[in-house]
C-alpha cells in the first residue's frame, strides 16, 4: 500500500514538516519527510545533515525479517501433546484470526492514526518535538506501528543476547533513521493490513507471552478470535509497558490503563461513549494459564524423553551445518516434532516404576522400551521426575553423556549375553562345558584385537555363591549367571570377538571412550546405558539384525513443510541361528534360571539379570518378539550399596537383578503389550552333553590330553596312554587336577589347578584389570 505525502513546497520556501527533516538531520526521500524520532532537542542528535543522509543512503535496502520464534509442540506417536517449547512463547496467526476489536483497540492506543499517515507521521513528529522541547527530555513518542514492528524485528533478531537488545533498543539517532528508512519500505511492500497483523504477532505482552495469540491464551485462555471488546482494550493498553501494566500483579493500574484504551475507542468512533461507560464498570475477568514451557512440563514423566528428542535435533546435521545452527532453528520454534513415543507403553512405565521404586528411595531406576527392527523408542522413564528439587534431576538416566545423560552404570552379567554371541558366532557350541569353579584365577594370557592382556596383577573371579561350581554348559551358566565360566569362555575365544560383537549390536560406552580390551568386560565392568542394553538385546529378537535407535518419526515447520528425520540404520550383527541360539538360552533365564521373577506368562520372552560387585547397580534387560527393555536400579552417584536397604516400601538385605528390576520389567512390558499379541521367539535344540559328576572320576584320557577339562576336583582319566590331567584343570582352576594312571601331572599349569578369581567391577581402562570381589546374575 503506497502512503500520503506530509507536506508539499509552498512557493520557493520549505514547509513547515520539510524544515522539521532538515532540523532532524534526514533527507527527503521519494518526496516522504523521512521523520519520526521522539528525541530531546535538537542539540542532543550529535549528527550533521550531511552525515545523517550519507548514514541512510549506504542502510541495506531490504530489511532483512527472520522467522518469527514460535513455541514448537513435542508429540507421541498418537498425536497427543507431550510438552510445548519454546524460546519465546507465540503462536503466529493471520489477522482474520485476530478479533476485530482487538484491532481497533492496538490502533487507538498506539498509533490511532495508522489509516491516515505513510510510515512516518509528521503531524505526530512535530507534536513530539514541540512537547519534548518544552519538557526538556523525551516525555512523548511519535513512532507509528509500522516503526514500531520494525524495532521489533531489530529486538527479535537479537534473540536472548543482553548485547544485542540494547543496541536494538537504544535511543539513537541512527536507530531511528534505521527504523524510518525499512519503514517506509514495509509500507511500500506490505501495505497497512499486513503491517497490523505482523505487529499483533511479534509485540510482547508480558507474562512470556509474544504475539497477541499468546496473550489471548495466558490471560483469559481463549484464542485471539475470541477476545471481547474489555479484554481486546486489556490487552492493547498492556502493550506500552507490560510490566507497569501487568494486570496479573497490579490490576488496578492494569484497570486504569484498559479504561483509557476504552475511551480512547470511543473518541475514535470505534465504540459509542455508552459501550466505553459500561465496559469500564467490568472487572478484568481473568482467566491465567501459567505458562508451559519445556520438558519439564511434559506428560506422563516423559520429560527426559523430551529431552533426548532435542538433544537428537542438535547433534544431527540433516537439521542444520553446525550446532549454532541448529540451536537457531530450534530456538526459532515453529515446529511439530511427531516422536516415537507410545502413550500406552510410556504410561505402563511410569507406572511400573511408581510401584515398585519411590522417589524418596535412597536410589533410582531407570526404564527404556524399543521396538524390535524399527529403533523406535517408544517409552523411557525413570523414578525421578525433571526438576530442581530434592530427589529431582536433570539427568537423563536412560542414556548416554553426550545426550543428556551420566557417565553410566555397569551392566553386570547383562553383558554375558554378547559374550554367549560373539563366542557362537565363532563357531563354539552351545554345548561347550568348562569346569567353572566356585572361585579361580582370570587366565593369561589372553588375546585382544592390540595383542595379549596378562594377568599381572594375580586377578581372580568367583561366582556369587559356593554352590555355584561346575561343570557347566553354557545354557546352564547363563541362566545360573556363572562368572567364572563366562571368564573361561572369553579366555578362549578372546576379548576382540566380543568388542567386536558389542560395536555390532550398538553397545558403546556412555562417556564415549572405546570399550576397553580386557576379559572383564564379559562380566559387565564397563558403564553403559539403559537405552544401549535395550536396543543391543532388541538384536537377540530381530533376527539377528541390529537397528540404530529413533525418536523422532516426523517434523513439520511453521510453514507446513516436512523436514527430512534421521531414519534408523538395520545392519546384520550376527546370523539368524547365533541369535536364535540366544533366544534359547536368554529363554532359559526367564524360565530356569535367575530371571523367573521377571518372566511374561502370556507370551514368549527372554532376558539376562545383572547385578553389579557391591551392588551398586542391578539389571533385567530382556525382549519379547516385539518389544525390548532395561531396567535399571541403583545410585546414580554411586555411593548407596544396594545391601540392608528399603526399594518401594520393600525391604532387601541384598538386591539381586531378579528381584527388583526383573518384577519392574516384566510390569512395564505387560502394561505395554496388553491387548497384543506376539510372536514366538525362533529358538534352536542345544544338545546337552554328558557332564561328570564333581566327585566323579574324568573319562579315559586315550592321549587327547583333556582328562582333567570336566573333572573338577577329579583324577584325570585312566587310559593306556592317559592324558597329561593337569592341561585345563590347571589352566582353568579346575581343582586338582592330578595326572592320568600313564599321564602327567600337567603340561600347562601345576598338577594342582589354582583358585580362580574375577569380578564384575574394577579398573578397565588400559590393558590390565584389578577386579573385586566378584558379581552374580
Amino acid at each position: 500500500m503506497g502512503h500520503k505525502r506530509s507536506g508539499g513546497m509552498r512557493g520557493g520556501g520549505l514547509s513547515t514538516a520539510q524544515q522539521a527533516a532538515k532540523f532532524l538531520g534526514v533527507s527527503v526521500l521519494s518526496g516522504v519527510v523521512m521523520a519520526g524520532i521522539a528525541l530531546p532537542a535538537a542539540g542532543a542528535f550529535g549528527l550533521s545533515a550531511k552525515g545523517t543522509a550519507a548514514g541512510f543512503d549506504s542502510l541495506p535496502g531490504e530489511l532483512k525479517r527472520p522467522p518469527l520464534s514460535q513455541s514448537t509442540q513435542i508429540l507421541d506417536s498418537k498425536g497427543g501433546l507431550i510438552a510445548t517449547v519454546y524460546s519465546r512463547d507465540r503462536k503466529v496467526v493471520t489477522l482474520g484470526d485476530i478479533n476485530k476489536t482487538m484491532q481497533q483497540a492496538i490502533v487507538a492506543i498506539e498509533d490511532a492514526r495508522f489509516y491516515e499517515h505513510g510510515a512516518i507521521d509528521v503531524k505526530g513528529i512535530l507534536r513530539a518535538l514541540n512537547k519534548n522541547a518544552q519538557d526538556g527530555g523525551v516525555s512523548e513518542g511519535a513512532s507509528t506501528l509500522t516503526q514500531q514492528f520494525v524495532k521489533n524485528v531489530f529486538i527479535e533478531e537479537a534473540g536472548d543476547d543482553p548485547t544485542k537488545v540494547a543496541q536494538a533498543t537504544q535511543q539513537t539517532v541512527g536507530r531511528k533513521i534505521k527504523e524510518m528508512k525499512y519503514a517506509i519500505q514495509l509500507e511500500e511492500e506490505l501495505g497497512k493490513k499486513k503491517i497490523l497483523e505482523n505487529y499483533l504477532n511479534i509485540t510482547f505482552f508480558g507474562e512470556q507471552a509474544y504475539g497477541v495469540e499468546s496473550a489471548a491464551r495466558r490471560y483469559f485462555s481463549k484464542s485471539a478470535k475470541n477476545l471481547s471488546l474489555t479484554e481486546s482494550a486489556l490487552l492493547a493498553g498492556i502493550v506500552q509497558s507490560p510490566s507497569r501494566y501487568d494486570p496479573v500483579n497490579d490490576p488496578q493500574e492494569a484497570t486504569k490503563r484498559r479504561n483509557v484504551v476504552l475511551q480512547r475507542m470511543a473518541d475514535l468512533k470505534n465504540i459509542t461513549q455508552a459501550q466505553a461507560d459500561a465496559a469500564k464498570k467490568k472487572p478484568l475477568g481473568l482467566k491465567v494459564s501459567q505458562p508451559k514451557n519445556g520438558c519439564i512440563t511434559a506428560v506422563s514423566g516423559a520429560g527426559f524423553f523430551c529431552d533426548y528428542v532435542r538433544e537428537v535435533f542438535l547433534t544431527d546435521p540433516g537439521f542444520g551445518k553446525t550446532k549454532a545452527d541448529r540451536a537457531k532453528r530450534w530456538n526459532q520454534g515453529g515446529l511439530v516434532v511427531r516422536t516415537t513415543l507410545d502413550p500406552k507403553a510410556q504410561q505402563a512405565v511410569q507406572a511400573s516404576i511408581s510401584d515398585h521404586v519411590y522417589q524418596s528411595d535412597d536410589v533410582a531406576s531407570a526404564v527404556t522400551l524399543i521396538q524390535p527392527g524399527t529403533g523406535r523408542i517408544v517409552a523411557m522413564g525413570q523414578s525421578r521426575p525433571y526438576g530442581f528439587k530434592k530427589n529431582q534431576t536433570q539427568i537423563n538416566l536412560s542414556v548416554n553423556q553426550a545426550m543428556g545423560g551420566g557417565a553410566g552404570y555397569q551392566p553386570g552379567s547383562t553383558f554375558k549375553a554378547i559374550t554367549a554371541a560373539a563366542a557362537i558366532e565363532q563357531g563354539t557350541d552351545p554345548a561347550q562345558v568348562y569346569p567353572a569353579p566356585y572361585k579361580m584365577d582370570y587366565p593369561s594370557p589372553v588375546t585382544t584385537c592390540g595383542g595379549n592382556w596378562v594377568n599381572t596383577e594375580g586377578a581372580t573371579v568367583e561366582n556369587e555363591n559356593e554352590s555355584e561350581k561346575g561343570p557347566y554348559s553354557m545354557k546352564e551358566a547363563t541362566a545360573k549367571s556363572v562368572n567364572t565360566y563366562y571368564v573361561q569362555l572369553i579366555s578362549d575365544i578372546g576379548v576382540c570377538p566380543v568388542t567386536d560383537m558389542a560395536k555390532a549390536m550398538g553397545i558403546q560406552r556412555s562417556n564415549g571412550k572405546d570399550l576397553a580390551q580386557v576379559p572383564s568386560i564379559t562380566l559387565g565392568t564397563q558403564e553403559v546405558s539403559p537405552l544401549t542394553m535395550a536396543n543391543a538385546y532388541a538384536t537377540f529378537a530381530n533376527k539377528g539384525v541390529y537397528c540404530s535407535p529413533v525418536a523422532i518419526e516426523s517434523i513439520t515447520d511453521a510453514a507446513g513443510k516436512k523436514l527430512p528425520v534421521p531414519k534408523s540404520e538395520c545392519k546384520r550383527a550376527m546370523s539368524e541361528q547365533t541369535a536364535a541360539t540366544l533366544n534359547t538360552l536368554l529363554k532359559g533365564v526367564v524360565e530356569d534360571g535367575t530371571g523367573q521373577q521377571a518372566g511374561l506368562t502370556d507370551r514368549d520372552s527372554a532376558g539376562k539379570t545383572g547385578t553389579t560387585d557391591y551392588r551398586y547397580a542391578a539389571w533385567f534387560v530382556g525382549y519379547t518378539s516385539n518389544l525390548a527393555g532395561a531396567v535399571w536400579v541403583g545410585d546414580p552417584a554411586h555411593k548407596r550399596q544396594m545391601t540392608n536397604i528399603t526399594i518401594g516400601g520393600v525391604y532387601h538385605p541384598k538386591v539381586f537383578g531378579a528381584d527388583t528390576p526383573g518384577p519392574i520389567w516384566k510390569d512395564a512390558m505387560a502394561g505395554a503389550l496388553a491387548g497384543t499379541t506376539s510372536d514366538s521367539l525362533p529358538t534352536v535344540a542345544i544338545r546337552e552333553p554328558e557332564k561328570p559328576k564333581p566327585d566323579d572320576h574324568g573319562g579315559d584320557g586315550h592321549g587327547d590330553q583333556r582328562g582333567a577339562e570336566n573333572g573338577g576336583n577329579d583324577n584325570g582319566g585312566q587310559g593306556d596312554n592317559g592324558g597329561d590331567g593337569g592341561f585345563f584343570g590347571g589352566l582353568l582352576g579346575g581343582g586338582n587336577g592330578n595326572g592320568g594312571a600313564n599321564g602327567n601331572g600337567g603340561t600347562t599349569g601345576p598338577a594342582d589347578g589354582g583358585p580362580g578369581g574375577g569380578s564384575d567391577v574394577g579398573t578397565t581402562d588400559g590393558g590390565a584389570v584389578t577386579p573385586g570381589n566378584g558379581g552374580t546374575g
